[in-house]
């Protein structure tokens, strides 16, 4: 009732606000985006065409209110593979892959303002001369001739435990001075305040309380981000990017609790972290003709340092002294690429010769320390923390990609891949790797509403350094030791993937992937009784994604929309610690959710709301299993307008469901499954309402 009232209350307040005119108000009235359809011809793919006129109903302010509105589009971000590598998400900006890694596509897009967009463009990857391509991929055509900016704010406040989120802004320009675009943005879009408090019940291994805990944390996330971007693209096919940005982030967590159990006194328990760091990327690339194709440059420098400290210290409350301890750690991390691709057309088809080489480092120090009766910290032993790890890596990959007939193509891609890890400190160890890579793509569009596409390829992901070496953890009384043995996860992945167009209804798409994976990067055995991130040989997964958009216009409820997804995944793997087969740690294997919009006809109103599902799978250790996840049933419901002096504002309510903070420890006397229970932890915390705000505009 109080989510209503104030959503009732935040509806009056703009009524009263005078609205800015508008050639075509964005209301229900105006038709849901409907794509012009471009046949195959003998020099050019099948492809769907939205121009701006097709997304006034929803009055958007960016490029990424306009794709999030395409039917049966989802966004998929770069996977977080090797190097820059080949393109692997499914957005293109005016043709071309981004060359910069620390933006996802959400950043990128939303600083391109909804003005600078000329069309959207919706194309089979696998026809296009961008090896790694494949499925629905979106081009993004804009261009900016003068200049322009917008700006938003999205403050958030939380009824419980934490303080209000007032900094999550940005604000961007971009405009074009003879053959130089520009843009420059400041942007704090990540910030957040988040926290949970509740009790916590600790079993014995009979099934009685032993203990009962009270816990408030809390959280402090700032990430303010100075970037900018310049575009050369004078006459002829040259064409030059430079860009790159500075950032800090602020990130602080608390927690305050009070533990009770029999024949103890009562104590009071303080965790503080601070993970404060700052980092930096700069990243150009140029592109020219050479012969008979055009070659394209580009290089990529980043670099982060990464502080981090965790102090834990409990006080009983009789007067004895307090214990604590202290882990801490200073991370330098950098990562230099430097890439050619060359393509040029033969055979009726696109080929590409690209070269990599990819240096990535990290130096590392880490200490541990307790604190004496005195209240002092003293240094204690912690062998492997400190150390460096290294990997220069070199690719080389050559691509072929043509139509076999108007709806059917293919794309071939085989190199490979060579890489020397070294590691310093003790038992420091240097190991190279051959690893072949490739991928075959076929995309078959035989209709103008129905088109699919089958991707094998063999894929070799990113190891984190930090993985290398040993950390503690120190909040469950967990460490990791160091392993000079870590190699990256490997796999073979067939994904196929299926559109069908439903006319003026909407649109559906189904997703299928299975992976065989080698060197599954999980927690293992080391030594006796010690524990690692480590491989394990042999792992596999499968998953089946169903995504729609329903536009409700056909039958007479004007402005009603409905964006449907439906995730099923399994995976499996032989524990390395007790040789069974299960699931692998923290994986997700449902994700449902549902989003309902309505843009009332008439009006610059639209409602709607928002509802997931999601269920995980624990993590395991030696000694415990592990399960922590929120939910499970998250919703929200929004009220907007589009033009409130020329602003689109938004108030909504999350978590009416009353999702909470959970938690199902279970930890062993010794190996997991083979010894006793020493305890069951049991977490439920209380999350509470959510209350947003937003206001976006132009200038």
């Amino acid at each position: 009732m109080k989510f209503a009232v104030s959503l009732a209350a935040v509806a009056a307040a703009l009524s009263a606000l005078p609205a800015a005119a508008q050639e075509s108000p964005p209301t229900g009235d105006t038709p849901p985006p409907a794509s012009t359809d471009i046949a195959a011809s003998a020099n050019r793919a099948a492809r769907q065409v939205f121009t701006p006129a097709d997304f006034a109903r929803y009055a958007p302010k960016n490029a990424y209110d306009m794709l999030a509105q395409v039917p049966g589009f989802s966004i998929r971000d770069n996977e977080q593979l090797r190097g820059l590598g080949q393109a692997t998400g499914n957005v293109l900006f005016n043709g071309e892959r981004p060359s910069n890694k620390a933006d996802d596509m959400y950043t990128q897009l939303s600083r391109i303002p909804a003005g600078n967009v000329e069309r959207i463009e919706i194309v089979d990857g696998a026809t296009l001369d961008i090896p790694g391509l494949s499925g629905q991929v979106a081009n993004i055509v804009y261009r900016a001739d003068s200049f322009s900016g917008q700006f938003s704010w999205k403050p958030e406040f939380r009824a419980h435990y934490t303080d209000p989120l007032l900094t999550r802004a940005d604000v961007s320009v971009r405009g074009r001075t003879g053959e130089i675009e520009y843009e420059a943005a400041l942007s704090n879009d990540d910030s957040a305040r988040s926290g949970a408090g509740g009790p916590t019940l600790i079993y014995d291994g009979a099934g009685s309380i032993i203990e009962r805990r009270k816990d408030i944390w809390n959280t402090h996330y700032d990430t303010p981000k100075l970037s900018g971007r310049l575009t050369w693209d004078p006459p002829g096919d040259s064409v030059a990017n430079i860009g790159g940005h500075i950032q800090r982030k602020y990130d602080r967590y608390d927690e305050d609790g009070v533990r009770i159990g029999a024949g103890q006194p009562d104590r009071i328990r303080t965790v503080y972290e601070n993970a404060d760091s700052w980092n930096y990327e700069l990243s150009g690339d140029y592109q020219f003709g050479v012969g008979p194709g055009k070659l394209k440059l580009i290089g990529l420098r980043r670099f982060s340092h990464e502080p981090y400290s965790q102090e834990i210290v409990t006080a009983p409350d009789d007067g004895t002294p307090a214990t604590g301890d202290r882990f801490a750690q200073t991370g330098d991390i950098g990562e230099t690429i430097a890439r050619g691709e060359y393509q040029w057309k033969m055979f009726g088809g696109d080929w590409q010769l690209s070269g990599e080489a990819a240096f990535n480092t990290l130096d590392n120090v880490a200490s541990i320390a307790t604190l004496d009766p005195s209240g002092k910290w003293i240094d204690q032993p912690f062998d492997g923390g400190t150390g460096g790890v290294s990997e220069d890596r070199y690719e080389g990959l050559l691509s072929f990609g043509r139509k076999i007939t108007d709806a059917f193509s293919f794309q071939l891609t085989a190199g490979a891949e060579h890489s020397t890890i070294t590691q310093t400190g003790p038992n420091g160890l240097t190991r190279s790797f051959f690893r072949p890579k490739g991928s075959l793509t076929l995309a078959w569009a035989p209709s103008a509403d129905f088109d699919a596409s089958l991707k094998i390829r063999r894929r070799v992901l990113q190891l984190s350094f930090y993985d290398f070496l040993a950390r503690a953890f120190l909040n469950d009384g967990n460490e990791n030791q160091s392993n000079n043995d870590l190699r990256p996860q490997q796999d073979w992945s067939y994904e196929l993937e299926i559109n069908k167009k439903l006319g003026a209804w909407g649109s559906t798409k189904l997703y299928f992937v299975y992976r065989d994976v080698e060197d599954r990067v999980d927690v293992i055995p080391i030594g006796l009784d010690g524990e690692a991130v480590g491989n394990i040989a042999k792992a596999k997964a499968g998953a089946v994604e169903w995504t729609s958009t329903i536009n409700f216009d056909p039958a007479g409820l004007k402005g009603v929309k409905l964006d449907t997804s439906l995730l099923f995944q399994t995976s499996t793997l032989r524990d390395p610690f007790t040789g069974e087969k299960r699931q692998w740690s923290g994986f997700t294997d449902t994700a449902l959710s549902a989003d309902l919009r309505h843009d009332i006809p008439g009006s610059d109103w639209a409602w709607g709301g928002h509802v997931e599902y999601s269920h995980v799978q624990p993590n395991y250790r030696r000694n415990q299993t592990d399960k922590v996840w929120e939910g499970p049933i998250w919703a929200s419901v929004f009220v907007e307008h589009k033009n409130v002096m020329g602003l689109t504002v938004r108030a909504s309510i999350n978590n009416i469901t009353n999702a909470r903070s959970r938690r199902d420890r279970t930890v062993y006397e010794g190996l997991r499954g083979a010894s006793e229970i020493a305890f069951v932890e049991e977490r439920d915390r209380l999350i509470g309402p959510i209350f947003a705000f937003s206001v976006r505009g132009k200038f």
